[in-house]
């Protein structure tokens, strides 16, 4: 037999509970339910470059999506150019620089992933110029790219690179936290989100998650490791190039 209807499961009963709170009890919740994944991740992982790969498949994922909707619907109403074009520009720039300085896995996600993005952006500036909404994506680009050009210039991380390299770096990082405004502020304005536009946003979210918990596990574990061979103390199962990076900072 089917279930009565009107019958609700748990799962449904608790995102009713959540949709009821306030914009910061709903806050909260995410911030908590973040950090446990958080957890959960970083004691289920034991190679915290998986966090990376499985960020870029994610986002990969999300551009797959788009490039669905702009081929089978002919159409980039809901999209944001700027998220696009940000998004090019730190895929660019963070190219450059694991062609530099790494050349491995990452190399090849950075350009699988910003060549799909260029087309997107060809496509909305082009072919499917007239169903893009210039009036609804209305923040500018210079109030997302000045401020990571600055903070890149002041903070960025100690590498055995050219200084130009570490700011490069650092501004593709800031500017990648922070590429997806645009797209959020339309969205705002238009008052309504597109499902093919709402799943691209989601991957983008779990994207960004991935990549924040890969940088976050990754400065956690290298602050281990300076404190534990300042103080002489056995670390096992270190990873060879995290030790590595220590020593040459030591």
């Amino acid at each position: 037999m089917g279930r009565r209807r009107g019958a609700r499961g748990p799962v449904n009963v608790m995102f009713g509970w959540v949709r009821r709170q306030s914009v910061r009890v709903k806050v909260f919740l995410g911030a908590v339910a973040a950090i446990l994944a958080l957890v959960t991740l970083k004691k289920l992982v034991r190679n915290y470059n998986h966090f990376f790969i499985a960020a870029e498949a994610v986002h990969a994922a999300g551009i797959l999506v788009l490039i669905y909707k702009l081929t089978t619907k002919k159409t980039c109403s809901g999209l944001s150019l700027k998220s696009q074009e940000l998004t090019a520009t730190f895929l660019a720039v963070r190219l450059y620089c694991s062609f530099v300085i790494e050349m491995d896995i990452h190399t090849v996600l950075d350009f699988a992933t910003l060549v799909p993005t260029l087309w997107v952006i060809y496509m909305i500036r082009f072919r499917l110029k007239s169903s893009y909404i210039k009036e609804l994506d209305s923040m500018p680009r210079y109030y997302l790219v000045v401020p990571c050009a600055v903070l890149a210039i002041l903070v960025h991380p100690w590498l055995h690179e050219f200084q130009f390299n570490r700011i490069c770096w650092a501004f593709c990082v800031y500017l990648e936290s922070v590429s997806v405004l645009p797209q959020l502020r339309l969205m705002q304005n238009a008052k309504m989100v597109e499902p093919f536009t709402a799943h691209y946003v989601f991957a983008l979210g779990v994207s960004r998650f991935l990549g924040c918990a890969y940088w976050i596990i990754q400065v956690t574990f290298f602050n281990f490791q300076f404190v534990a061979i300042q103080f002489n103390i056995d670390v096992h199962k270190t990873q060879p190039t995290t030790l590595k990076y220590v020593m040459e900072v030591v």
